[in-house]
């Protein structure tokens, strides 16, 4: 709104352009003023007041505009619907979260921003997340973990693996929002009490540092 108003006062009649162009009366005229402008209309006080205004509506602007980018939204890939979602930047992050992991269930999601299958399931998602406290959800940017997301065979967005513990990974299978009910299936399926006898396995025996451009 500052800007829409800075705009209609810079480009009103009364703009200092023209008030700093006088026009000077022909010396040859009866009535000439020697040396000083004629016809404007403006005095040097109502040049004085329009100037100041202006001058507090921009700084006004330059205060408001900081403020206006704050408030600024997150895209819809940079909301985490709570502690328990993560993103995922890189290879040895990825592998890092499912060691640390331990015995909890790791329900990962493949997702492209570009996406709109993504997107539309993105806020049942979240919902998911917050229902269930206790299973680590990770967010992986297809775009940003090419390398990887080929070793794991991610093929199709949104796609989604599940891990826990010694059982390493249980399975993995793309899903819409038309079919948000598979996950739901396999969260009630894998999400039982029980204690892993041994470290957490992760991908297995898949390296996926060997990947060019995984770190």
């Amino acid at each position: 709104m500052a800007d829409s108003l800075l705009r209609s006062q810079i480009s009103s009649p009364c703009s200092t352009t023209a008030l700093l162009s006088p026009v000077f009366v022909n010396s040859s005229s009866s009535s000439r003023v020697s040396g000083k402008p004629r016809g404007l209309g403006f005095s040097c006080n109502s040049f004085r007041q329009r100037y100041s205004r202006f001058a507090h509506l921009k700084a006004h602007a330059q205060e408001v505009a900081p403020e206006e980018s704050q408030s600024k939204e997150p895209k819809w890939w940079e909301r985490n619907a709570g502690p328990n979602m993560i993103d995922v930047h890189s290879t040895q992050e990825f592998l890092d979260a499912l060691r640390d992991a331990g015995d909890r269930l790791v329900i990962v999601e493949f997702y492209g921003t570009w996406c709109a299958s993504c997107r539309a399931l993105f806020p049942k998602l979240c919902r998911t997340v917050q229902e269930h406290p206790e299973i680590l959800f990770l967010k992986v940017n297809f775009d940003e973990n090419k390398p990887m997301c080929k070793r794991l065979n991610v093929r199709v967005l949104p796609f989604f693996h599940f891990y826990r513990g010694a059982d390493g990974q249980l399975e993995s299978f793309s899903c819409s929002l038309a079919k948000f009910q598979k996950i739901k299936d396999a969260i009630a399926i894998h999400n039982t009490e029980r204690c892993s006898i041994g470290p957490p396995v992760g991908v297995g025996d898949l390296n996926l540092l060997d990947t060019p451009g995984s770190q």
